[in-house]
């Protein structure tokens, strides 16, 4: 009995054959996916900035608030470079044509703290005195047109359109030309909105699924514009001219919503 089930089992082992090597299974190639830019994202960025800002004529805006408009001959121009941090948001929609080029729009606001000041002399002050001139930039807002050119997951890009910033300013010190103020403290203080224009370009990398992540660098430049300054304490009043351009470099993270995928 046991002479015949050895020779079943030979027979069966025989028919089936050798067990197949890892070599002979069948193997099905996978394509790698090519990432899609085309959709819509949210997302924040964090990052810093420096402006550089001149400023035209905060020694006549004291002396002339004082004595009456007139008083103060020649044109004094001081410059002061802001810097600070930055921190917001952006959305936006791109669209990928057959190819590799993506365009896109984007608005996006940054929050943050770039502050400087710098001093002025008042000649018609006593010896010494001057006028200390601080600035802060507020926000920075734009609205831009973006094309890139994508390489699977990695998209480069330049941008450019309008862009709006806030900005305040103040102007403290002490100046004998004070006729209204024994002490002779003054402080001028303004606010200021305007717009201006952009240009950029970054790197932006798809991570996965439906995030990404990017590094991006941004000027801004806001041109001339007359600021009034009041100092509320003296009841007095006047503009300087301030020119200003901005700089910033944002890292920002972004999730892609009605989305084509990858």
């Amino acid at each position: 009995m046991k002479k015949l089930l050895l020779a079943s089992v030979a027979i069966t082992l025989s028919a089936i054959g050798p067990p197949a090597s890892a070599a002979d299974w069948p193997v099905k190639a996978e394509p790698m996916a090519v990432f899609a830019w085309t959709g819509c994202y949210a997302g924040g960025h964090i990052g810093g900035g420096w402006a550089h800002k001149d400023i035209t004529d905060p020694a006549q805006l004291v002396q002339d608030a004082f004595l009456g408009l007139g008083s103060t001959v020649g044109v004094t121009t001081i410059s002061t470079d802001p810097i600070g941090y930055l921190i917001g948001g952006q959305f936006g929609c791109d669209y990928q044509f057959a190819g590799n080029w993506v365009v896109g729009l984007e608005g996006a606001i940054s929050g943050g703290n770039l502050k400087g000041s710098t001093s002025v002399p008042l000649p018609l002050g006593n010896a010494g005195d001057s006028a200390r001139f601080r600035t802060q930039v507020d926000f920075i807002s734009s609205a831009t047109l973006r094309v890139g050119y994508s390489f699977d997951h990695l998209l480069l890009y330049v941008k450019g359109g309008g862009a709006w910033v806030g900005d305040k300013y103040s102007a403290v010190g002490i100046c004998g030309c004070n006729l209204n103020n024994a002490t002779g403290g003054f402080d001028f203080e303004g606010v200021d909105l305007r717009i201006g224009w952009t240009v950029g370009g970054g790197v932006e990398w798809a991570l996965w699924e439906n995030w990404s992540a990017k590094l991006e660098y941004d000027y801004y430049d806001f041109g001339h514009r007359s600021v009034l300054m009041s100092d509320t304490p003296n009841a007095v009043s006047g503009p300087v001219d301030i020119k200003q351009t901005v700089q910033t470099v944002k890292l920002g993270l972004n999730f892609h919503m009605w989305w084509s995928g990858n």
